[in-house]
């Protein structure tokens, strides 16, 4: 049959398009939940490209795979870093509780670019929030996207 009479996103090619998600240039820095949240996404994916038939569903096929790409090499690439010591000190794996100028606290959880969930109190170790307290005491006043927070606790 002639390409001409095929519809748009019906071709042999339906996942030629699809992007690849971007591998951040940063160490992939992970918590041991982390860890194990990637090799849990792992078996997922491995298990639904077991389900699929590549020839009936080539657009989920090829969604399968670019995500297995992805996190076989984050998988690769990932640094264990141990869960912090006490201390004051702000450090991978910290949870940290902010106060704002308006007087709103906040606590967040610093990990690994793939854990990262703002809604849930993670933010990213490169994040500008995670950036500016790492490395921070108790105490200490952050300056923040154009406002100040004072780092109140550490654990």
């Amino acid at each position: 049959m002639s390409k001409a009479f095929v519809r748009e996103g019906e071709s042999d090619d339906a996942g030629d398009d699809l992007p690849e998600r971007p591998v951040s240039p940063h160490p992939n820095f992970v918590t041991a939940a982390g860890l194990a949240a990637i090799d849990a996404e792992l078996a997922r994916l491995h298990a639904e490209a077991a389900r699929l038939d590549p020839e009936r569903d080539a657009l989920v096929a090829a969604r399968v795979a670019r995500d297995l790409r992805y996190w076989t090499a984050r998988r690769a690439s990932a640094q264990v870093v141990d869960a912090p010591r006490p201390g004051g000190t702000v450090q991978f794996g910290s949870r940290v509780t902010i106060e704002r100028a308006d007087g709103r606290r906040q606590a967040f959880r610093i990990v690994g670019e793939d854990e990262a969930d703002p809604s849930a109190g993670s933010i990213s170790w490169v994040s500008p929030m995670g950036a500016a307290l790492l490395r921070r005491e108790e105490g200490d006043v952050v300056r923040v996207a154009g406002g100040e927070v004072e780092i109140v606790a550490v654990e």
